[in-house]
């Protein structure tokens, strides 16, 4: 029986480790994408090329009729969606006094309104059937709180609550709901920052490495997996240590 992934922003960094990684453990994955439709072409392609199953889809996960147009499309290919990655997620740095209404609803609209818009979407096949896995990618700058990141870390906060209420909400259908804390990452989102910051980033992490994206999949395979079948409403921090 086909097992059905959808992960949102999929089309490089952590969204393609994740699409990768829960390939190769045998689900078919959709791999969400906005703007990138040849990265995502390509990672589908190299799935395919192993073996595995996998289609691109386009959808802007702010715009809640163009994610229920994507998950329509997925469930009338593949489908139910057995398992939700809201990966999905943009960042903008500055002083707060200078962030701009556009910025901040923009950020809130992608990495939260983003998150229930791919959950509604998929829940009422999931309630249906009574099982489902849904995992949110949150930060630890959500955990902690990030200077210079306030949107950004105020989006992903909210991730963890959401995670964790709605854990509370669907635990009696079988449904899971848990999150991922990634820490530092070497992503694009981690080298604009630039080489001085990245090193500082290092020195600050008690394993001494910035993670990879692989090292988010990984944990994200694992809470899908049935090696966490007992495990609901929990954030499980990514991070080499760094803010233990």
């Amino acid at each position: 029986m086909r097992q059905v992934a959808l992960i949102t922003g999929a089309s490089r960094g952590i969204g393609r480790a994740i699409a990768e990684e829960l390939a190769a453990e045998g689900w078919a994955v959709c791999i969400n994408y906005l703007e990138r439709r040849e990265a995502a072409e390509e990672v589908a392609c190299h799935i395919r090329a192993g073996g595995g199953e996998a289609m691109a889809v386009c959808a802007d996960v702010a715009d809640r009729a163009a994610v229920e147009a994507m998950v329509r499309a997925v469930e009338e290919d593949w489908g139910g969606v057995a398992l939700l990655v809201n990966n999905a997620g943009i960042s903008r740095q500055g002083l707060f006094q200078d962030l701009s209404d556009a910025d901040w609803d923009r950020t809130l609209a992608v990495n939260l309104t983003g998150a229930k818009n791919t959950i509604q979407a998929v829940l009422p096949r999931m309630l249906h059937e009574k099982r489902g896995c849904i995992v949110n990618i949150s930060s630890i700058w959500g955990l902690r709180g990030a200077s210079c990141e306030v949107a950004y870390a105020c989006s992903k906060a909210a991730v963890v609550g959401l995670t964790r209420s709605l854990a509370l909400e669907l635990a009696p259908s079988g449904i899971r709901v848990n999150a991922v804390a990634p820490g530092c990452i070497e992503t694009d989102m981690v080298r604009m920052l630039g080489e001085e910051t990245r090193s500082l980033l290092v020195e600050q992490t008690p394993l001494g490495r910035l993670g990879t994206p692989r090292d988010i999949a990984q944990a994200v395979a694992f809470l899908a997996s049935q090696k966490a079948s007992f495990l609901t409403g929990q954030v499980l921090t990514a991070d080499g240590g760094f803010i233990v």
